[in-house]
């Protein structure tokens, strides 16, 4: 698999967020090299905590496969999973995830536990850690950076 190319797609996932003034995150599910689901952080939106990029892409991608399982899938997002997605993605059995950008506040695959990995629970999956790091993170930072400016001028 070619995972620059489907982190991406990712990415133009979360364009769409953006472009709606959601935190840019971007997520695709992949199985057997064809994209099956695809999903932006649509929070603000709808208010629904549940509307993560992650949580939205594997609901889509449980439709389009007809099952609550994805066990030959492969998860890409551009940030790093926070533990409710952590745990959707162990729930639907996804064997494999990649992100871009670590996250130091709620990142749950490496950074403040690997909720992914925990030889306790009874479902684990692979790791593949900063596929386009940069271009993951400079996108959120972007964003953060424009959303203080904005907050500024309108005191």
């Amino acid at each position: 698999m070619n995972h620059e190319y489907y982190m991406s797609l990712a990415i133009e996932e979360a364009k769409k967020a953006e472009s709606i003034g959601e935190v840019p995150i971007g997520a695709v599910i992949v199985k057997e090299d064809k994209v099956i689901a695809r999903g932006y952080n649509e929070r603000e939106h709808t208010q629904k905590a549940s509307s993560h990029a992650e949580f939205i892409a594997i609901e889509r991608a449980n439709e389009a496969v007809g099952s609550w399982r994805l066990e030959d899938c492969v998860l890409y997002v551009t940030l790093e999973p926070c533990p409710m997605c952590a745990g959707a993605i162990l729930q639907s059995r996804i064997p494999t995830v990649v992100f871009g950008a670590y996250d130091p506040k709620a990142g749950c695959t490496g950074t403040l536990m690997n909720l992914l990995t925990d030889s306790r629970f009874n479902h684990r999956a692979e790791v593949i850690p900063e596929v386009l790091h940069e271009r993951c993170s400079t996108m959120l930072t972007s964003f953060f950076q424009q959303l203080r400016e904005k907050k500024k001028r309108n005191k």
